[in-house]
């Protein structure tokens, strides 16, 4: 017979998942309802509600999707492409990829735009795409690419979409909760996002929201959309207007969202931004005062939420994460595609951002780095991340 789980307990710093927070897990153990039981569904009214808080905008059709961040991903792309349709795709790292390859899966005409990863996507690229392809149905880009660690504007690059009468679609899902994701101030068309990063919740939901052009677009579809458990035209009927039924909701994990979403209302979402930003400048100063470079070099261009510095000369990926796990129970994450092998990706999001993680962190780097030979400062990344924080 197997026995009761009994798991180590671990500090979550890598790139997903973060630590949930424990009125996360409290309201996750909440007796369950139908899914069309009418508490529920005045629940489901709070989630709309506090989604609209977090992505910063009044999008009537913005609702959570079954699954993790990569079913918010297949959403807004099967919904708003069909065969034929032109989509301009960024791509500066894995996700941007994910996101060309999902349009191509539509039966789109993809049309990349590249940038070394470590750095965003140039404006004036976006710009050369869009004046040679005037037709483009989409424009996609990642916020917050996580297997790099850089933000990206979209100040410039969403004026160059509207101008053109494309759609801007975005990929939100490191940085809702943890950055600023201002989806009506920047006219972003169709956003999404996953629980398990800056929200405090375990995987399994994929936030999501749509324009009102975007959702006319929805509307005048030539052809149903490619996957039915992802069709809007269907979801909206359950999450607003007369309640239909579709699928049998995650109950539990719409309870998880709510209070997480609760959380940051409570916090402050200012708050919760500057206390993303704090942390993460912090941790990122004291990597560098430990002599360690990041993959990233112009600051404005990090994320907070999660940094990507490159592993030392000589040292082991696997034996220091290996060591960190075991050692210290701390997951830190290892470098995607180009960074495989070359790169540790940190992450502080949700819950797992404190003062405190980022000085346990640095400290047990500092301890396996010197122990492994590596010439370290002792002291010098703690010291820089407390003066960064003072």
């Amino acid at each position: 017979m197997k026995e009761e789980l009994n798991l180590p307990v671990r500090l979550l710093m890598g790139p997903g998942p973060s630590d949930v927070h424990p009125s996360v897990l409290k309201a996750m153990a909440t007796p369950l309802l139908g899914h069309l039981d009418p508490k529920f569904l005045e629940l489901m009214n709070d989630t709309m509600d506090l989604l609209r808080m977090v992505f910063e905008t009044k999008n009537d059709m913005t609702m959570s999707m079954p699954g993790t961040g990569s079913s918010g991903m297949e959403t807004i792309f099967v919904n708003l492409l069909e065969p034929g349709d032109k989509a301009i795709v960024c791509v500066n790292g894995v996700f941007g990829g994910r996101m060309a390859d999902v349009a191509e899966r539509c039966g789109a005409e993809v049309v990349k735009v590249e940038a070394p990863w470590g750095e965003i996507i140039p404006p004036e690229k976006v710009k050369e795409a869009i004046d040679a392809n005037k037709d483009a149905k989409v424009v996609a880009i990642v916020h917050a690419e996580t297997s790099t660690g850089v933000m990206q504007p979209l100040e410039e690059i969403s004026k160059l979409v509207k101008a053109n009468g494309s759609l801007l679609l975005v990929d939100a899902v490191t940085s809702l909760g943890g950055a600023h994701v201002n989806v009506d101030k920047l006219g972003i068309d169709a956003v999404y996002s996953g629980t398990q990063k800056c929200l405090s919740i375990p995987p399994g939901l994929a936030p999501v929201s749509f324009s009102d052009r975007a959702v006319e677009v929805l509307d005048n579809r030539k052809k149903k959309v490619q996957s039915w458990y992802l069709d809007l035209t269907m979801i909206r009927n359950y999450w607003g207007g007369e309640r239909a039924y579709h699928h049998t909701a995650p109950i539990s994990m719409v309870y998880a969202l709510r209070e997480g979403l609760r959380l940051i209302e409570k916090e402050g979402l200012d708050n919760t931004v500057d206390r993303h930003f704090r942390n993460g400048r912090a941790l990122q100063a004291g990597l560098q005062a430990m002599g360690m470079k990041l993959v990233v070099e112009k600051e404005e261009e990090r994320l907070p939420m999660l940094t990507s510095v490159m592993i030392p000369e000589g040292v082991n990926d696997g034996e220091v994460r290996s060591k960190l796990l075991n050692q210290y129970d701390i997951e830190i994450g290892g470098g995607l595609g180009d960074l495989k092998g070359k790169a540790w990706r940190i992450g502080l999001m949700g819950h797992s951002c404190s003062e405190k993680n980022v000085m346990t962190v640095l400290a047990a780097l500092e301890n396996l780095l010197t122990e492994g030979g590596c010439k370290v400062d002792r002291g010098a990344g703690l010291k820089a991340a407390a003066d960064y924080l003072k």
